[in-house]
């Protein structure tokens, strides 16, 4: 009787575990729509805001900690990085005027800064050209190359081409869902022997006016 008691008790416990467990949400595929029709849809956003663990990699050398971001369509950005619960860095972007604290190489400062806005503002390319591959688009104008998993309509690779002919590679991974908005949850950006990885912990997408 007693071995009874406490199998059903146990199996009560599991069943209520596996009814609180999160569900696993599919990401929607699409089918038979035109690719343009889908990054169009997301051009009503005009700003993300961020929080972020933050990673920087050169060489053999590893700094990490936390970031506050807010980042417009139009360009203009506010970058906070936290390290031990002191803010490290700051960068500002308004107009296209690039301000940063501690003071680095102006070329570098736009580069993150201009690098983060088309990081993740992904869909916002214009005068583009789409290439349909088995299992991706490739969405290219003279500034950006993007790739696309065709099924997902989710980001998978993009390159942005610098004016000095240098490029940042940008990777997206981990794929999540906030407000019925899907966004990679991973990203990393690369740029000759450095590179910087943000693992997003929320984010807001903020509607135009």
């Amino acid at each position: 009787m007693l071995k009874t008691v406490l199998r059903l008790f146990f199996l009560s416990i599991v069943f209520f575990l596996l009814s609180c467990a999160p569900r696993k949400v599919e990401m929607p595929v699409y089918e038979d729509i035109d690719v343009r029709d889908v990054i169009y849809s997301k051009n009503n956003i005009s700003a993300i805001e961020s929080r972020f663990s933050i990673t920087f990699e050169r060489d053999d050398t590893e700094l990490k900690g936390d970031g506050i971001l807010n980042v417009s369509r139009n360009g203009d950005l506010n970058l906070r990085i936290y390290s031990f619960g002191f803010l490290a860095f700051e960068l500002i972007s308004e107009n296209g005027i690039v301000k940063n604290t501690p003071a680095i190489d102006r070329n570098k400062a736009a580069i993150f800064a201009y690098g983060l806005r088309d990081c993740f503002f992904w869909w916002d390319l214009n005068d583009f050209e789409v290439e349909e591959q088995e299992d991706s688009y490739i969405i290219q104008n003279l500034s950006r190359k993007l790739w696309v998993n065709r099924k997902t309509i989710s980001p998978v690779k993009q390159i942005i081409f610098l004016q000095d002919g240098r490029k940042l590679d940008i990777y997206y991974n981990d794929p999540r869902q906030e407000n019925e908005i899907w966004y990679p949850s991973r990203i990393r950006i690369e740029h000759a022997r450095s590179s910087v990885t943000l693992k997003i912990k929320d984010i807001s997408f903020i509607p135009g006016v």
